[in-house]
């Protein structure tokens, strides 16, 4: 089960909004096939092991797939049935599959075929492989990754509000890599206004673009800006509320679609553009995973409204000092005791050059 986990991990980001699933064939213990889940819409890890596998050899084998096998037609025909005419004796299996359309039924399939399955092997590991899919199936909105960096004392940026770089290389070349394999990256208006990002992954002969999305109520992005010049080349969304009094700028719609850009409509929280409801638009849309690169307001705006799944934080070894004025990681709120505020689980952490990396999950409501 162990180089099926390897396996798996092989197709991030080029699977989602599926997850990622690795299978071995094993017959008098020697491995004599495997496979992997390689893009969406192509072969499950399951069929490309058996496909894989010398004529013959799989009648009487072991397979270890890290997901229940799916037994339901979707862009691929049901693992369950190609696993069951390849007559193969046992099957390990290491995570349950929560989508309604399998959650149990997969399994229930085997066993009245007579295979005998073992569930929840390695079962951490395995689940550790796919919290976007889990997440993304059950609830049908993104899971969303809150990152940011800040200095020793807790500041995002120098008090002249200038920001680059307050983390280091190592930790850079790492956020290109979440960018690669989440499939949408989100930011505030005022982010743009003031940094003039491009937003996409500067990985070396990466192909693989997240869409771009910027909450932007009423519409203020410049259409000079880098995002909206090239949102023909890299996807670009703008979730906007535009109310009958903002008609005026309807020319600047028209500049803005002819540009490339698609607007998405949403409604309003408090002056800003509600977030959970955008969530649910990007479900619609297919979008499983986003990764928040906002500044504290929308941090805040994103925490208030509970659709932060995880919280990534660099910690460089500098000290700004305030100067008066502070750039923190989440701005606003009305937090009045430390009993009302967000909690999150033990972090894992890790190290990137001098950077150090906190990795939070949210702790479920109870």
């Amino acid at each position: 089960m162990h180089r099926a986990v390897t396996l798996a991990r092989k197709g991030e980001g080029f699977v989602n909004p599926n997850p990622l699933v690795g299978a071995v064939l094993v017959k008098n213990g020697v491995i004599i096939s495997e496979g992997w889940h390689r893009r969406y819409g192509g072969l499950h890890a399951e069929a490309e092991a058996l496909r894989s596998a010398p004529s013959g050899a799989c009648k009487g084998a072991d397979l270890y797939v890290t997901l229940e096998p799916c037994c339901h037609q979707g862009k691929q025909p049901p693992c369950t049935d190609a696993i069951i005419r390849a007559g193969i004796k046992r099957v390990f299996i290491g995570s349950p599959d929560p989508n309604p359309l399998v959650n149990g039924c997969g399994i229930a399939k085997l066993k009245k075929a007579g295979i005998i399955v073992v569930s929840d092997v390695l079962r951490s590991e395995c689940d550790a492989l796919n919290p976007v899919f889990f997440h993304y199936i059950t609830t049908k909105t993104p899971y969303v990754i809150m990152k940011y960096a800040m200095t020793a004392d807790g500041l995002t940026a120098c008090s002249t509000g200038d920001s680059r770089w307050v983390s280091g290389p190592e930790s850079r070349n790492f956020v290109q890599k979440e960018r690669s394999t989440c499939m949408a990256v989100l930011v505030g208006v005022q982010t743009v206004i003031e940094d003039d990002p491009l937003l996409t992954c500067r990985i070396p002969g990466e192909k693989r673009q997240p869409v771009r999305i910027v909450c932007d109520t009423h519409l203020r992005i410049p259409v000079t800006c880098r995002l909206v010049q090239t949102a023909k080349e890299y996807p670009l969304c703008i979730a906007c509320s535009l109310t009958d009094e903002e008609n005026c700028i309807s020319e600047k719609v028209t500049v803005l679609e002819k540009a490339g850009v698609s607007l998405i409509r949403i409604p309003e929280r408090n002056g800003s553009t509600a977030l959970f409801p955008l969530m649910e638009e990007l479900g619609r849309m297919g979008i499983d995973s986003v990764l928040l690169e906002g500044g504290g307001k929308l941090n805040c705006s994103a925490l208030e409204a509970g659709i932060v799944q995880k919280i990534q934080v660099f910690i460089s070894p500098e000290i700004f000092g305030s100067g008066g004025s502070a750039h923190t990681a989440v701005t606003g709120g009305h937090i009045q005791h430390p009993s009302q505020a967000v909690f999150m689980n033990k972090p894992a952490v890790s190290f990137f050059g001098s950077d150090v990396l906190l990795e939070y999950d949210m702790q479920e409501c109870v």
